[in-house]
């Protein structure tokens, strides 16, 4: 480390993404190595009823201490206290705002996993509790940020966007309901090219896929489709005036984490929000309103 090396802090081993995230941050010789920081601390945590937590925290815990040197500690303020920057990884949506308020007097940047939240409550709590302590934060899936996503949105040749279709594998959880475990990787590539101003959605549902519909207030329809059956792809149709655009995020060699990654560091390192948290918490309220028209058939009005 070095006096410009970030300390970094983890909160919540029971992510894949968390030894992700070291990995790059440490790992010179990975190709697409994201310099700047050192993961230090981390927090285990993990929930008692939630099996996909419960049952890595181990493994993920003993990667990162043995493999990184990372320092394993008792408690999220510890983890504040010790560091510059932390990375909100806990797996399960439903702890992040207890978490994120422990930790939010300390003042520190934080990132926080998909998704922010279960419920658009608890995401307008967040926002407020940031806002009161100037904490900068930002929460997102992975897949916003895919590099052929960011490419094909560059390229303006083909005029403006008009519309967008994203599909990938939507596994349901019951402690994370409805989109919010695997859905939200397909909404947030929808917001990255959309923006926010959805006005409603509708859910079509089946026993193996979902197909969501989003109507924005400019009269742009935007869609996810999810799949429990078939392949476990994610990709896109991007819609411009001109041309309709495969956008295959598997096309890239660069991992979707390593350009998140590089986002998150951004930020750490000059505050600058990567995203407004209006639009999170629209990311939050659309996925909200996805789950009660997936229960009814009837459109929802954000």
């Amino acid at each position: 480390m070095t006096a410009s090396t970030l300390r970094i802090g983890i909160i919540g081993l029971d992510s894949s993404h968390a030894p992700a995230f070291t990995g790059l941050l440490h790992d010179e010789q990975h190709p697409y190595h994201v310099p700047g920081g050192s993961v230090t601390h981390a927090y285990p945590g993990g929930s008692d009823d939630f099996e996909m937590s419960y049952s890595r925290i181990e493994g993920f815990t003993q990667k990162v201490r043995d493999e990184y040197g990372v320092a394993i500690v008792s408690s999220p303020e510890e983890v504040a206290e010790n560091c510059d920057a932390i990375l909100l990884t806990a797996v399960d949506g439903r702890a992040h705002l207890e978490l994120f308020r422990r930790i939010a007097p300390y003042g520190k940047p934080v990132f926080i996993d998909k998704p922010m939240t279960v419920s658009s409550s608890d995401a307008a709590a967040i926002i407020e509790i940031a806002a009161r302590y100037r904490v900068p934060i930002m929460s997102c899936s992975s897949l916003r940020y895919a590099e052929e996503l960011t490419l094909a949105l560059q390229d303006a040749t083909h005029g403006d966007v008009i519309g967008m279709d994203c599909y990938g594998p939507m596994a349901l959880q019951a402690t994370q309901p409805g989109l919010f475990w695997y859905g939200v990787h397909t909404v947030e590539m929808l917001y990255r090219t959309l923006g926010r101003g959805c006005e409603k959605v509708v859910a079509q549902v089946t026993e193996e896929h979902d197909v969501v519909t989003g109507i924005w207030k400019n009269g742009t329809i935007g869609t996810i489709r999810g799949n429990r059956r078939g392949n476990n792809q994610f990709g896109a149709l991007l819609h411009r005036e001109k041309n309709s655009q495969f956008v295959d995020v598997y096309n890239h060699p660069k991992p979707y984490y390593a350009s998140l990654l590089e986002v998150i560091m951004h930020m750490f390192r000059t505050g600058e929000q990567g995203i407004d948290p209006a639009e999170t918490l629209e990311v939050i309220r659309f996925m909200e309103a996805a789950n009660l028209s997936r229960e009814t058939g009837e459109p929802v009005y954000l």
